[in-house]
């Protein structure tokens, strides 16, 4: 059964099917045709604030945020690809994305836009997400980052 879901889940990653629960309203500019999309803080989000507040680890989460800087990689046993995005509610995380067992996001800079699916462990600064990947002996929750409508796992 969670085979099953997995691989739903996935084939709707892939098909481009959107798991955000952000919530988005319209508002017309005053005097123009222009119309601006304000965002407010997802349940996603006031999850993941949640889990700060409380101190707790090894909680799968969904969301997205800018990318706030870039980092180094982590190059001490698995390498990971390593940035800092800064959620809608202000909140910043340290996203660890084993490049071992995925690839790497090239590209990325400081204002791209990135979804994740993780797992998020507790930290004083704000947290980490990990497990942005597969597992490849297929004990643990799948997870993924999206990049330029492009998803890795």
């Amino acid at each position: 059964m969670i085979r099953l879901f997995l691989v739903i889940a996935i084939a709707l990653v892939y098909t481009g099917y959107h798991f955000s629960t952000q919530q988005e309203s319209e508002a017309a500019l005053p005097g123009s045709e222009h119309v601006i999309v304000l965002k407010q803080p997802s349940a996603a989000d006031a999850r993941i604030q949640q889990a700060f507040d409380q101190h707790e680890n090894g909680v799968q989460v969904q969301s997205r945020g800018l990318v706030a800087k870039v980092l180094p990689d982590d190059e001490q046993g698995a390498r990971h690809q390593r940035f800092i995005l800064k959620l809608n509610n202000d909140m910043t995380l340290l996203v660890a994305h084993n490049i071992d067992l995925a690839p790497r996001i090239s590209g990325l800079k400081v204002g791209d836009e990135v979804d994740f699916y993780g797992v998020y462990e507790w930290g004083h600064k704000g947290g980490v997400i990990h497990w942005t990947h597969h597992d490849p002996q297929g004990r643990h929750t799948g997870g993924w980052l999206r990049h330029n409508e492009r998803v890795y796992q």
